[in-house]
């Protein structure tokens, strides 16, 4: 049977890791997580007091970066240089700097370089911000998952609780606007919804139905590309 390229795109805390680690998991596929790859940049333009406002800064430290995605024990492990980022890359400092690095034109043409690479084979979930438009523009199917701003300041919100993060719900749903305007207005690969890509919006779905109405859109290319 064919293997699909799925492209999820969407903004920041539309649960776009969530529906896309579970989609590979009912399809057989594997996740590739292009956000991390970001933050794992971001991150070392931090240690380094990389200027984030220097494209060409970041360009070049892209460049000399080397990032591996594996599969670890339920969850993808990420790699800098070899050392486990896992869970260093997922600070709210780290994401908003991540989401400043994504808007430096020489760090999108690396990292989307290494995105293409890795998914050109098929069977591949992959899920940012422009995966659909940009990376994959080809893609067997996209889908645009969205929710209002205050599910996913919620959401984001609950998972810094979790992780024992202090940070306020008021200021949790200010940096979502401000991630939203920032991913919609950089004039490299903005975050818009490719012309095919199918909306789903989750802001009243739990991330199971999502999963499953997704695997069910996937199997219908699959078989139609099968009987044809």
């Amino acid at each position: 049977m064919e293997k699909l390229i799925i492209a999820i795109d969407g903004p920041v805390g539309s649960g776009k890791s969530t529906l896309a680690r579970r989609v590979a998991s009912l399809l057989g596929y594997i996740y590739i997580d292009t956000g991390a790859m970001y933050r794992a940049v971001a991150l070392k333009a931090i240690r380094r007091d990389a200027p984030l406002a220097n494209s060409e800064a970041l360009a070049s430290l892209a460049e000399q970066t080397r990032i591996d995605l594996r599969a670890g024990d339920g969850a993808q492990q990420v790699l800098l240089d070899g050392e486990d980022v896992t869970a260093a890359i997922r600070t709210p400092e780290v994401a908003q700097a991540a989401s400043k690095v994504a808007v430096a034109p020489g760090v999108r043409q690396v990292l989307v370089a290494e995105q293409r690479r890795a998914g050109q084979q098929g069977g591949v979930v992959m899920e940012g911000r422009d995966i659909g438009s940009v990376v994959f523009p080809d893609a067997g199917l996209k889908i645009f998952l969205t929710a209002s701003p205050e599910i996913r300041a919620e959401r984001r919100w609950r998972e810094h609780q979790q992780k024992g993060d202090s940070i306020d719900l008021a200021r949790t749903l200010d940096e979502i606007h401000e991630r939203d305007r920032r991913d919609s207005e950089r004039e490299s690969s903005p975050l818009v919804r490719a012309k095919d890509a199918v909306v789903v919006d989750s802001t009243a779905m739990e991330p199971e139905e999502v999963a499953r109405l997704v695997v069910m859109l996937a199997q219908g290319l699959t078989t139609a590309g099968k009987a044809s």
